[in-house]
């Protein structure tokens, strides 16, 4: 893209922001709510491109100034500052220009969502489950450190520790968007505790992370919806396992269960399975438009496949690697600690740079 035409794109984009802006100022928007959350979204995403913009402007038109002092004055001082500032201002200026590219691929339009994550212990019994443990410690630090919002729907715990199945919501900022580069299976190579002996074994657990549906992407109607409830059979106490606060709904015309009993309340439950229904109803849709995706380009993110092998977790030599992208970090310990951005943002990083490739306009 050359300067010219990524000028022209950025106020283009600029014009639209204002508009926007317009339109959100109108007080008759909040009563049409659908309208008002879509608009809301779209003016969150243009501003990172827009404030870029600006500064990619203000380079350019320094530069320009910069040129201009270099070719008119006479004094050696200023003559000098001039090429420095030309010097410095040439080497920002593609820097600037890549990143901005970068802002303007489309983002997927689920990136903003919240997530449901869903880890499930898969080849290796009791140490399988014990790793799907150590998987949801490690993605409960990393919520804590991004400042998100960890609810726990459902589990099924593993006889020796850790979980068989355990389902998950994570709230906040663009959750999504890095969340879904977990999904698939994940390896482990140690020695398991039930061991005797020291034999390295091989272990996985499957990571599957969705986008959050809300009300306004799956209208669901109360006809096609079987509510069943039942005790709770995890830990929480008396009043959690005697009495019918478990929920289980059944969404009839696609044959989808979900339940919950993380909570004491059988609305609270209600409330949580609903919301894990409609997710797995819009999902269905999500996957034909990620395979879509696969088919046209290589992606980072996994399609509708959950057993794509994506990372090994490798105790002995406290390494990890992610195949997606080659990449060795080893620097276990800090890792299972809930540190995996730097591997997330390489991830992006290869998934931007692929689809700058298909789309070289950054349209």
């Amino acid at each position: 893209m050359s300067e010219n035409s990524l000028v022209a794109k950025l106020e283009g984009l600029r014009q639209k922001y204002q508009a926007l802006q317009q339109q959100l100022s109108d007080p008759l928007l909040v009563q049409d709510m659908k309208k008002y959350v879509a608009l809301s979204k779209e003016y969150a995403e243009l501003e990172p491109v827009i404030q870029a913009g600006e500064g990619y402007r203000n380079a350019i038109r320094d530069l320009a100034v910069a040129k201009e002092l270099l070719l008119t004055e006479k004094d050696e001082e200023m003559r000098e500052f001039a090429k420095e500032e030309i010097a410095g201002l040439e080497e920002q200026i593609p820097v600037m220009e890549q990143e901005i590219k970068f802002l303007l691929i489309p983002a997927d339009p689920q990136d903003s969502k919240d997530a449901i994550v869903e880890i499930r212990a898969g080849t290796g019994g009791d140490e399988a489950s014990i790793f799907a443990g150590d998987l949801f410690r490690m993605y409960s630090k990393f919520a804590e450190k991004n400042g998100w919002k960890l609810e726990i729907t459902n589990t099924s715990e593993g006889t020796s520790g850790g979980f068989k199945e355990i389902i998950f919501k994570i709230s906040g900022k663009g959750v999504y968007g890095i969340m879904k580069y977990e999904s698939g299976v994940h390896r482990v190579q140690r020695v398991p505790q039930t061991e005797t002996q020291g034999r390295v074994h091989t272990s996985a657990a499957s990571v599957a992370v969705l986008p959050e549906a809300d009300e306004f992407d799956i209208e669901l109607q109360e006809k096609d919806i079987r509510k069943d409830t039942f005790c709770s059979s995890g830990p929480g106490g008396q009043s959690v396992n005697t009495t019918y606060s478990a929920i289980r709904l059944t969404h009839i015309p696609s044959g989808i269960v979900v339940q919950c009993q993380d909570e004491k309340s059988q609305l609270k439950n209600y409330d949580k399975a609903l919301a894990e229904l409609r997710t797995r109803l819009y999902n269905m849709e999500y996957e034909k438009y990620l395979n879509q995706i696969a088919s046209k380009r290589k992606t980072m993110v996994s399609t509708g496949d959950r057993s794509a092998k994506v990372r090994t977790y490798n105790y002995p030599q406290s390494r990890v690697t992610d195949h997606r992208i080659n990449y060795t970090m080893h620097n276990l310990p800090v890792f299972m600690d809930g540190e995996i951005t730097e591997v997330i943002d390489h991830l992006q990083i290869a998934e931007n740079t692929e689809r700058l490739k298909n789309d070289p306009s950054g349209a």
